[in-house]
């Protein structure tokens, strides 16, 4: 999101955001093509694009009798990361993020213990360089986020299972919305660099339950930062900008 984008990519933002602020609520009819043309200023063709690129990411449905719809939030697909970036746009709810933490307590621990038991020396290898990133932005500045990004799903590859391999690109975008809010605390990403080392760790001795354990610790403890950054009411991350760079000593 943060490129610049074409006519398409910028028409389906701005409709994708008005979906998302309750422009158009749930159930109602968006306005019909032409209509949505001259107010967003572009064509017809331009608009029919990004309503096909709203039905596939399940905001909307239409139908010739009764045209275009906006669909209840647990049709959206959440695992879209257009869908997360608009969320991010029109402000990241609690609940949202209730759902986030959720999600990775029944789907990381499970996935460490695989990586802990699958694990090639390549895959060690690979998430081993992406928590060195992460020391080096801690220690002297720069992008750690992405690199958190990088050693999860590191460990979602290591797993050895398609499904969960697929899942890892699915989750990315919801990830890196949990990395984004956890290091907008200040140490934030100081004092979640050891728990990130007891997970590699414990994935290299091949010790599952252990892995296991040490990564319910990372997760809650994201938990109990994203409550804190929460309840300060501090101003959160937006996702169509690029990751937020550590500043020495951050």
């Amino acid at each position: 999101m943060a490129q610049i984008k074409n006519v398409h990519g910028n028409t389906l933002d701005r409709l994708g955001v008005a979906i998302m602020s309750g422009r158009y609520a749930p159930g109602a009819a968006m306005p019909p093509e032409p209509l949505l043309g001259e107010e967003l200023g572009v064509s017809r063709t331009v608009v029919r694009e990004a309503v096909k690129s709203l039905v596939a990411k399940g905001l909307v449905s239409t139908g010739p009798k009764v045209g275009t719809r906006v669909l209840p939030a647990e049709q959206w697909n959440w695992f879209d990361p257009d869908v997360v970036a608009w969320q991010s746009t029109v402000g990241l709810t609690r609940e949202f993020l209730r759902d986030l933490q959720e999600l990775r307590r029944v789907v990381e621990p499970a996935a460490v213990r695989m990586a802990a038991e699958r694990a090639t020396p390549e895959d060690i290898a690979e998430i081993e360089a992406a928590y060195q990133g992460m020391r080096r932005a801690v220690e002297e500045g720069g992008d750690y986020v992405t690199h958190d990004l990088l050693f999860h799903q590191g460990l979602l590859r290591a797993c050895h299972n398609r499904m969960l391999q697929q899942m890892s690109k699915a989750l990315a975008a919801l990830l890196r919305t949990s990395f984004e809010v956890s290091t907008s605390r200040k140490n934030g990403a100081r004092l979640s660099l050891p728990l990130h080392r007891a997970v590699l760790d414990a994935v290299i001795a091949r010790n599952a339950g252990k892995a296991e354990k040490a990564v319910l610790v990372l997760i809650d403890a994201a938990g109990e930062d994203i409550e804190q950054v929460l309840a300060s009411r501090r101003r959160l991350p937006k996702l169509d900008a690029p990751a937020r760079l550590l500043r020495v000593g951050a």
